[in-house]
């Protein structure tokens, strides 16, 4: 799922920037520059509506205005929990499955690969990569 916050960016010393994001309890984090201030904040969004997601909990709507003070800035931060999870949560998971006797004697003659022709079945038959 695709999702976009604002951000309030909070210039510090030495091209350090804080990034809060107040519709996210508890998301703060900061970059040393812009561009990594930007990055870590995407992380930081992604990975708390990726458990959000995953515990089936409510999402915030993102806010329209955010007040803030010079020389603060807001910017919106885009995330996308379908990257972050497939980043982040390669854990293999057992399932069971039945195919044909006639079948799985031929897999295994052919030395095939269960696990990966089960994956890249799956992949394409959902549309993803």
């Amino acid at each position: 799922m695709k999702y976009v916050y604002p951000a309030i960016f909070t210039p510090l010393e030495d091209g350090v920037f804080d990034v809060y994001v107040p519709d996210l309890p508890y998301v703060r984090t900061f970059g040393n520059s812009l561009a990594e201030a930007i990055e870590m904040a995407e992380d930081a969004i992604s990975m708390w509506l990726w458990d959000a997601e995953n515990n089936k909990e409510d999402i915030p709507q993102p806010s329209q205005t955010l007040s803030h003070e010079a020389p603060q800035f807001v910017s919106l931060v885009r995330a996308d929990t379908e990257a972050y999870r497939k980043a982040h949560d390669n854990r293999a998971v057992k399932k069971t499955l039945s195919i044909p006797s006639w079948l799985n004697h031929k897999a295994e003659e052919a030395n095939a690969p269960f696990s990966q022709i089960l994956q890249e079945g799956l992949k394409k038959f959902v549309g993803t990569t």
